[in-house]
């Protein structure tokens, strides 16, 4: 590991954002670290190394989320989870969650197992595409808190992502700070899936000149049945 103290940027980093972080947690955070350099290159599960961008571009990026939605004891599913983020490093600051972790690329699926053995999670890592996932008794509608990191546009992530929420539960989209046009975008399908915008956050991530936001979006009605639909069509014809 390199030579510097993983332990005050996260501890520093996350008093800024105003978070107390759990016993235990920090050790967790430097395992994940480390799991994540050693096997990380072999899944190409992120372009970000080394542990002050790992510790500030994912790790404080993650958890800056608590500030926007109540996650204690929450059932939460992270959709497109990758390398885990933000659904592992929300566990870590927030052990009570009940956590599920879903993506549709089994060397990634496989490394989550693995990491959640090493941290001691019983999380729910699960293999397969959300617009099927979503379809599963015990998955559809189920979720207080759906989050999602993933790069595709918000309309899309919407059809992907709200299926799972219960009513009155939040899908919450991790976007860059300039996508009011996204968010505009969005509004014809987070009505058709019955549900509402409720607000969008801005943040810093913690002595980085990155702003970020969290778009929240609530759940207000069952998601009508037909959606989601095949990717395929999600793609060429999104909401």
């Amino acid at each position: 590991m390199e030579n510097i103290d993983i332990s005050d940027i996260l501890l520093n980093g996350a008093k800024s954002l105003g978070i107390e972080l759990p016993l235990g947690a920090v050790s967790a955070f430097e395992l994940y670290y480390s799991f994540l350099a050693q096997r990380g290159s072999c899944v190409n599960l992120t372009a970000i190394t080394g542990v002050e961008d790992v510790a500030r571009l994912h790790f404080l990026d993650s958890i800056a989320l608590l500030n926007y939605a109540h996650f204690k004891n929450a059932r939460v599913i992270d959709v497109g989870s990758g390398a885990g983020f933000p659904g592992v490093a929300l566990k870590i600051a927030e052990p009570s969650i009940t956590l599920t972790l879903l993506d549709s690329t089994g060397k990634r699926v496989s490394f989550l197992n693995n990491l959640c053995a090493l941290l001691g999670f019983e999380s729910n890592c699960v293999h397969a595409r959300a617009e099927d996932a979503s379809r599963t008794q015990g998955f559809r509608e189920c979720f207080d808190i759906a989050v999602s990191r993933a790069v595709a546009r918000l309309n899309i992530l919407c059809e992907l992502c709200l299926p799972f929420v219960r009513v009155g539960g939040i899908f919450i989209s991790m976007k860059s700070f300039s996508t009011d046009d996204e968010v505009s975008e969005a509004t014809n399908a987070i009505e058709t899936l019955g549900a509402e915008l409720l607000d969008c956050f801005a943040y810093n991530i913690p002595e980085t000149d990155i702003s970020n936001r969290a778009v929240l979006i609530r759940k207000t009605a069952s998601t009508p049945d037909k959606y989601p639909r095949r990717f395929s069509r999600i793609q060429n014809s999104p909401l």
